[in-house]
């Protein structure tokens, strides 16, 4: 047997012999990593594949700190056939350290709604943890984790840590941005759609002075969310003959998104000698900022300047004018994480069918657009 597969799969398939044998029972220790390595005269990459292949099998279980133990009464529910999907006892949304102000943003609030739901309906516990808090999970297979970004510029410090977990076949999703290079499957926003969707409905009003307001260090460096917006309000440009004016897009820098920025950005737009009729925000604090700009230029608010915003933060629909914006749909975002935890999972399923899923947001339109009417 040993010549004819990979020395991981031999050391597997002797482990489940000894099991089947009675030698291995339910509760049992196995060795280490690396006694196994000693043991079957391999190294310890190869030892500690062959015990992910049994966590993941749900044959073993590690606990840290105390070693590798036979868990044969997982077996029971570690697969429902009558759907064919993998019964979870737990699923953890590991975020960024030190960002506890994160979730006060209505994209994550809905997004962890939207996880909590779908936890509940099919009896998982749900719990938020720190990425420093995060070591250990990949032992049991019994948990999921959704995996969200760190600050933009940030996230290459996740992918030692997401090879490893991958490794160790940890059950894994990643939310709001992707690695494509490490097969993890991934959901996030369609932010080219919303994009599109926000300039199209400016351009449906007769606007075709649209200026945009985005996040970023210059032109050329806009991280991923902010870069694919920009690429929908281009594309509908294009697809309704407008050409692209580059000095209809104004660039503003900052680490979270400001009220001032909008401000700052708006009134930038606004003193152009052939100013636009229409600015979409991509943000909705950017959006409030440049109606206070426009508001304060003496424009009549969507009758001289219709704005755009994006998120539905809350406040939105009380501004004056409310706000039209766009929702980014995240607790669908939340629920669809867990619909592919909850996939069949293996190393080769995921090789075969990588899962890449965009949900698509939502415009809602309220009083801060209007048809354009020459002054």
């Amino acid at each position: 047997m040993r010549e004819t597969m990979p020395l991981y799969k031999f050391i597997v398939e002797d482990i489940k012999a000894k099991i089947g044998s009675g030698q291995l029972k339910d509760g049992d220790s196995i060795p280490t990593q690396i006694e196994l390595a000693k043991l079957y005269e391999t190294s310890e990459i190869t030892s500690r594949r062959a015990l992910s292949e049994l966590v993941n099998e749900g044959l073993v279980v590690r606990i840290r700190g105390k070693g590798t133990f036979i868990q044969l009464r997982d077996l029971q529910h570690a697969e429902s056939p009558e759907s064919g999907k993998i019964a979870l006892e737990q699923i953890v949304l590991i975020h960024p350290s030190a960002s506890p102000h994160l979730f006060n943003h209505p994209f994550y609030a809905n997004f962890i709604s939207g996880i909590h739901a779908a936890c509940e309906e099919h009896g998982i516990r749900f719990q938020l943890l720190d990425v420093s808090e995060s070591d250990g999970i990949e032992s049991n297979p019994l948990v999921g984790a959704i995996v969200l970004p760190g600050a933009p510029g940030a996230q290459n410090i996740l992918i030692p840590q997401l090879k490893a977990w991958k490794e160790a076949n940890l059950r894994m999703v990643l939310a709001h941005f992707y690695f494509p290079q490490l097969q993890i499957p991934y959901v996030i926003v369609d932010n080219l759609t919303g994009g599109y969707l926000a300039t199209e409905h400016l351009i449906s009003l007769g606007h075709k002075r649209i200026g945009i307001i985005v996040t970023g260090h210059s032109l050329m460096d806009i991280n991923q969310e902010f870069s694919l917006r920009l690429q929908g309000y281009k594309l509908a440009l294009s697809q309704h003959g407008i050409a692209f004016d580059e000095s209809l897009v104004s660039v503003m820098e900052a680490n979270e998104e400001l009220e001032e920025m909008g401000y700052e950005g708006a009134k930038q737009l606004l003193a152009l000698e052939n100013k636009p009729s229409a600015i979409f925000a991509t943000s909705d604090y950017k959006a409030f900022g440049a109606i206070r700009a426009g508001k304060e230029l003496g424009l009549r608010i969507p009758d001289e300047l219709s704005i755009v915003g994006y998120d539905d933060v809350i406040q939105s629909r009380y501004t004056s004018p409310a706000l039209t914006t766009v929702n980014q749909n995240t607790e669908r975002m939340g629920k669809r994480a867990v619909e592919l935890l909850l996939k069949p999972w293996s190393e080769k399923a995921i090789e075969e069918s990588f899962v890449k899923e965009e949900i698509v947001p939502k415009l809602l339109v309220r009083s801060s657009t209007t048809h354009y009417s020459a002054h």
